[in-house]
C-alpha cells in the first residue's frame, strides 16, 4: 500500500532550496514535479515580490528557464527548467519513484509531502538521505486511502496558515483568546470570510483524517 510521508528539509541542504531562497523572501509553495524525459520540472507558486524573484532565481547557474503558467492578481504560478542531477535530494525521490505531492517553505525549512509506492521505497529513501548526509526529519506518516486530497489532508496554504494561526493565538480555547474578526484583521480578509476558512478547513481535515480513517479500517476488517 502506497504511504504518504511529511519531511522536513533545510533550505541549504537542496539545490532547489538554495535556488529558490536566492530570490526574496516571500511564501512559496511547491506544487508538484513532472518529469519531462531526462528532467524534473517543478511547478510553484509565489504570492508576492514576484518580479523580483522570477529575475533573480531565472538569473541562477542552476537554472536554464523560468516560465509563467498562469498568474492573478495575487498568485503566479510557475515551471522552472533547472538541473536536477545536481540535487541529491530530488536524485533520491527519483530513484525511490516518489511524487511530489506538495510542498511549501516555512522559515527557511522546506515542508514536503511525498507519496511512495510502498513502505520499503520510503525507507530505502531514508537510508539513502543518511548515507548521503541529509538531514530529513520525518514528522508524519500515514497511509493514503483519499489520493485526491492532496497534502496536508487538503487544506489550501490559506486554510492551513488560518487554522495554525488561530489555535496558536487560542480561538479554541475557552474562553476564547481571539475573535475572527481579529484573526481577519491579521490575514486582510473579511470576518466572514475568516469565519468560512476556518469552517472549510475543518471540515477538509475532518474528512480526510476520521472519514479516511474510518474507511482503512474498514477495508483492513474485510
Amino acid at each position: 500500500m502506497a504511504v504518504i510521508a511529511e519531511l522536513a528539509l533545510p533550505h541549504q541542504q537542496f539545490e532547489l532550496g538554495r535556488i529558490l531562497a536566492s530570490g526574496p523572501t516571500t511564501f512559496i509553495a511547491l506544487e508538484t514535479i513532472v518529469p519531462l524525459g531526462q528532467r524534473s520540472v517543478p511547478f510553484f507558486r509565489v504570492y508576492d515580490e514576484r518580479d523580483s524573484f522570477e529575475r533573480t532565481v531565472g538569473g541562477h547557474d542552476a537554472v536554464n528557464e523560468i516560465q509563467v503558467v498562469t498568474e492573478t492578481a495575487t498568485e503566479t504560478l510557475y515551471a522552472l527548467d533547472w538541473e536536477v542531477s545536481g540535487d541529491t535530494f530530488f536524485a533520491g525521490l527519483m530513484d525511490a519513484e516518489a511524487s511530489v505531492l506538495g510542498a511549501q517553505q516555512v522559515e527557511g525549512t522546506w515542508e514536503f509531502a511525498l507519496r511512495f509506492p510502498f513502505h520499503d521505497a520510503l525507507t530505502e529513501f531514508q537510508d539513502y538521505c543518511e548515507e548521503m548526509g541529509l538531514p530529513i526529519e520525518t514528522e508524519r506518516l500515514f497511509n493514503s486511502t483519499r489520493p485526491e486530497a492532496g497534502p496536508w489532508y487538503g487544506l489550501t496554504p490559506p486554510q492551513r496558515e488560518s487554522l495554525t494561526r488561530a489555535a496558536e493565538a487560542g480561538y479554541y480555547s475557552i474562553p476564547r483568546e481571539i475573535s475572527t474578526t481579529e484573526l481577519a484583521a491579521e490575514f486582510g480578509v473579511s470576518d466572514q470570510a475568516m469565519t468560512e476558512r476556518l469552517r472549510r478547513g475543518i471540515e477538509a481535515l475532518v474528512l480526510n483524517t476520521l472519514s479516511a480513517g474510518e474507511a482503512m479500517t474498514d477495508e483492513t476488517a474485510e
